[in-house]
């Protein structure tokens, strides 16, 4: 499966448009990132816990995505792009979506 952040793939052609793919997760915060991210917050830097997480979201997010376009019979998705939203206090969703397409 090629994945892209562009509308095309060099040195393809697409054939087929079979439809925008999406994978999401939502994810929580852990008590125990947040003592951590707290007392990050007092002398600054990088809160490691949650950019772990949001690493891992987002692969579990791209799965999904791929798993999808999969049973559509896509050999690529283009136009990739990601998105971040706010669920309630304390969680927050990882949106990835592109367009499922077929290649030459």
């Amino acid at each position: 499966m090629i994945f892209s952040i562009t509308e095309t793939v060099p040195g393809h052609e697409i054939i087929t448009i079979l439809g925008v793919v999406t994978g999401n997760v939502v994810q929580s915060k852990h008590i125990g990132r947040d003592i951590m991210a707290s007392l990050k917050g007092i002398v600054g830097g990088e809160l490691k816990g949650y950019t772990e997480m949001f690493n891992e979201a987002r692969a579990q997010a791209m799965s999904r995505l791929e798993a999808e376009a999969l049973v559509l019979g896509a050999d690529a998705v283009v136009g990739i792009r990601f998105t971040t939203s706010a669920i309630m206090d304390g969680s927050c969703e990882l949106l990835a979506f592109g367009t499922a397409v077929t290649l030459r």
